[in-house]
């Protein structure tokens, strides 16, 4: 199955760039589900369909999903206070009732990345077209899995599992309760459920489509995606310039002054942009998604590689190579700790594991030239194999 993540800022279209995306696909007998994260259903709007908490089918091949988070919110609330029911009893806590709860923020992008995973399990589509939110929060919401499991290992690390036996001893001797066998039956579930999440999004048939409205505002939208895009290494399937004016336009007034605008930051992805024009309206309804001719879905993976090179017989380093595209120098930071590095990029941070080879290293230096970081590693006598 081919994943398409549809990223852009707000207001620059990415729902209905989603819902064209997607119709096309189905019209060419792509068995195609789009996704949606929107409160309100803009999905439904572009499509000429409602959408809600279950798959609707619009066509043949085409079938829309907007997932309910305060169903799935409820659901998960009511389960962690049935299984936690004797700690929130020893604490004197009042259970909250169903009808009550109301979905916390960040409770839709959750909803989200759980629909992504049974969408992908469930191996019933050929293309998931997934609208995320703006771009910011979607970066964010593409960091939390890897997050969210690196936390939980700190936090209940499963070799802390392997003294289950010992937990009722301990907790006599300490005269509190300890962690109880539902805890980490919960935390193995979870990480479960992450860890497909992160399999789906890490997979080379994986990609993002980018869009954004030519002009400044566009162009520094875009700079920023791709960064924390590459610092997650997943990959640009294309960049989508939509609601581009008219050439004819450009005599018009201040409509002439946007046309500018527009050429300028066109100018400056330097050919890299499909166009999609401006319909003088927002489309609405599949005649207005066809118009709208957005680029068929590139169905060949393009992988990130982080690469490591081996320069022994040369320099006595191995490299590794991390491409960051619009990358500034004075804006990165890298710190060793352990088997992990701690890269940072302009607003961007990530915490990665070494690769093998390069934790028995000690870090020589790094370089960042043409939008690529490139870190040199040493061996470490007393870890690297005799005779390398």
């Amino acid at each position: 199955m081919r994943t398409i993540l549809i990223i852009g800022p707000g207001g620059s279209g990415r729902t209905t760039v989603a819902a064209a995306t997607a119709l096309d696909a189905a019209r060419a007998g792509v068995r195609t589900l789009v996704l949606s994260a929107d409160r309100g259903d803009s999905l439904g709007a572009a499509l000429g369909v409602p959408t809600g908490g279950e798959p609707v089918r619009v066509l043949s091949h085409l079938t829309a999903w907007r997932p309910d988070a305060t169903t799935a919110f409820r659901d998960d609330l009511t389960a962690f206070q049935d299984r936690a029911s004797t700690v929130l009893d020893l604490l004197g806590a009042a259970r909250l009732d169903t009808e009550e709860v109301t979905p916390l923020p960040g409770a839709e992008e959750l909803t989200l990345l759980r629909a992504l995973r049974d969408a992908a399990l469930a191996e019933a589509h050929d293309l998931l077209v997934v609208d995320l939110p703006p771009t910011a929060q979607a970066l964010a919401l593409l960091a939390l899995p890897e997050e969210l499991r690196r936390y939980l290992r700190r936090l209940l690390p499963p070799e802390r599992q392997a003294a289950r036996a010992l937990r009722p001893v301990l907790g006599r001797l300490a005269g509190v309760p300890m962690p109880a066998e539902w805890l980490y039956e919960t935390t193995g579930r979870w990480d479960l459920e992450l860890a497909a999440v992160q399999a789906v999004l890490a997979d080379p048939r994986t990609a993002v489509r980018l869009v954004a409205e030519p002009g400044p505002a566009g162009a520094d939208a875009v700079r920023d995606a791709r960064l924390g895009l590459a610092l997650r290494a997943l990959p640009v399937e294309s960049l989508v310039a939509n609601r581009v004016l008219p050439e004819s336009a450009a005599d018009d007034g201040w409509l002439g002054r946007l046309v500018g605008q527009q050429r300028k930051a066109l100018t400056e992805w330097e050919g890299a942009a499909r166009t999609v024009a401006h319909l003088g309206h927002d489309p609405r309804g599949a005649d207005d998604l066809t118009a709208l001719a957005v680029p068929p879905v590139n169905t060949t993976g393009s992988p990130v590689e982080w690469a490591v090179a081996d320069r022994l017989a040369e320099d006595g380093v191995l490299v590794w190579h991390i491409p960051l595209p619009g990358a500034l120098r004075d804006e990165l930071d890298l710190i060793r700790r352990g088997d992990e590095l701690v890269l940072a990029a302009g607003p961007f941070r990530r915490i990665v594991p070494l690769p093998s080879a390069l934790r028995r290293c000690t870090v020589e230096g790094a370089a960042l030239r043409d939008g690529e970081l490139r870190i040199r590693f040493a061996p470490d006598p007393g870890l690297w194999p005799q005779g390398r």
